[in-house]
């Protein structure tokens, strides 16, 4: 069938966490660029209208928030405890598929990329609509954010890379409080 004109047509898919109770999510600045509405699916199958609260392009942070109380929240890693070589996972909806855990190795810490801050490099699988989703340690604390992939094809070829979290954080928290990140 052909789709109605009329009917809203999703552009675009990605992936986020839980950063508190109260419903901030955080998840990629390119992920809710342009976007005239985001909805947030949570693991139990709620869909929930999210409110862009602020985006920064040049770190690919952004911050995002549901109504929703009492809501698992993830909980934050040491970014300079990672040493290169250390298993690490990934969680998101690569090709809207959710749930998908992925694994791998840190190849590099403070990758320059030239087009972001330094990233954290890893072998782990990412594929289109995992942007946004955690980078997560051994012990399951969040260490980055999930946010390019190295590819000739637009499909994973082994190089992947996280916005560090403790850079993250910091633009977060500059976006919670003031909608803008100084630097």
């Amino acid at each position: 069938q052909q789709p109605d004109d009329n009917d809203p047509q999703p552009r675009g898919v990605g992936s986020g966490f839980i950063l508190s109770p109260d419903g901030y999510v955080m998840t990629n600045a390119h992920v809710v660029d342009g976007a005239d509405e985001v909805i947030v699916t949570l693991t139990d199958k709620r869909e929930l209208k999210a409110k862009i609260i602020g985006a920064d392009r040049r770190t690919d942070v952004a911050i995002v928030k549901i109504e929703a109380n009492g809501l698992p929240a993830v909980k934050i890693g040491d970014v300079n405890a990672v040493k290169v070589g250390a298993w690490v996972m990934a969680i998101g909806a690569p090709f809207g598929l959710d749930s998908t855990v992925t694994a791998g190795i840190v190849s590099a810490k403070q990758r320059d990329t030239g087009d972001y801050l330094p990233m954290i490099q890893t072998d782990v699988a990412i594929n289109p609509g995992n942007s946004g989703g955690p980078l997560l340690n051994m012990k399951g604390e969040v260490i980055g954010i999930n946010s390019q992939i190295y590819s000739r094809s637009g499909g994973y070829m082994g190089v992947s890379f996280a916005i560090p979290m403790d850079v993250a954080m910091n633009v977060t928290d500059q976006l919670r409080t003031t909608g803008k990140v100084a630097r």
